[in-house]
This record gives structure tokens, C-alpha cells and sequence, in this order.
């Protein structure tokens, strides 16, 4: 049961590194000191894309998978595993790539666009008791 457990929240985790690798950078456009967290984040995540880095959490799945009795990744990862044919065609991990760098892409020049429309905008002017009286 414990394996099963260690599985399930591996798996978990998983999916909450790739919805926060995909769409993290657009917190950052609310919460901009969360981009400090995204930064290594998205770096790892193309790490394992372009170099081939393992993630450390498919081997403890793969691992709580088989202990647990059950089917683990064997050739395939985790990716390949749970989306494959589902967000992308099969075998056309490519694909899914190039979706997950669009939108990372696109949520930084969102965000460097915010930083600087908010560093050129003019500082607002300050109000007076004599601005809430009605004019005679």
C-alpha cells in the first residue's frame, strides 16, 4: 500500500512540475517574485528536453510502481506514459515540446512587456481634500 501511495504522489508531483513549467510564467505576470521559482524551474525542465537529464521523479514512480505490483514505465517516461497520444500524437514528443516552450516564451515577453509598460507609465498624482468637493 505504502509503494502504491509513493507512486500515485510521484505522479502527482509530475503533473504539477509540467502545469508550473507550462504556465508559471504567467503567475509571474500577477506575482512577479514568482518568476525567481520559475526561472529554475523552466531550466530544468529544458535540461531534461534538450540534454536528456532524467527527473528524478520518474525513477521513484517507476520504482513505488513495481514494488507496488503494478506496470512501471519500462522504456517509456513518464511523458511519453501518461500524454502520450492524449496532448500530442503518439511518438510526436516534438510536439509537445514546442507547446510547452511557446507558452513559457510567450508568458516572459508578457512579462518583460508588463515591466516595462509599469516602468514608463507616470507616477500618479497625489489627491487633495479640495478634489472631492464639488465645484461651484
Amino acid at each position: 500500500m505504502a509503494y502504491r501511495v509513493i507512486g500515485e504522489g510521484a505522479m502527482l508531483l509530475h503533473f504539477a512540475f509540467l502545469v508550473y513549467v507550462t504556465f508559471g510564467g504567467f503567475l509571474a505576470w500577477r506575482w512577479p517574485r514568482t518568476l525567481w521559482l520559475h526561472l529554475p524551474i523552466a531550466g530544468y525542465a529544458l535540461g531534461i528536453a534538450a540534454i536528456g537529464w532524467v527527473c528524478p521523479l520518474t525513477h521513484v514512480e517507476d520504482w513505488a510502481r513495481l514494488n507496488a505490483g503494478q506496470q512501471g514505465f519500462g522504456d517509456t517516461g513518464f511523458i511519453d506514459n501518461y500524454l502520450g497520444g492524449i496532448v500530442y500524437p503518439e511518438g510526436q514528443m516534438i510536439v509537445f515540446e514546442l507547446m510547452v516552450s511557446t507558452s513559457v516564451a510567450i508568458s516572459w515577453i508578457g512579462l518583460i512587456l508588463i515591466h516595462l509598460r509599469r516602468r514608463h507609465r507616470p507616477p500618479p498624482t497625489p489627491h487633495t481634500a479640495d478634489d472631492h468637493e464639488p465645484r461651484a
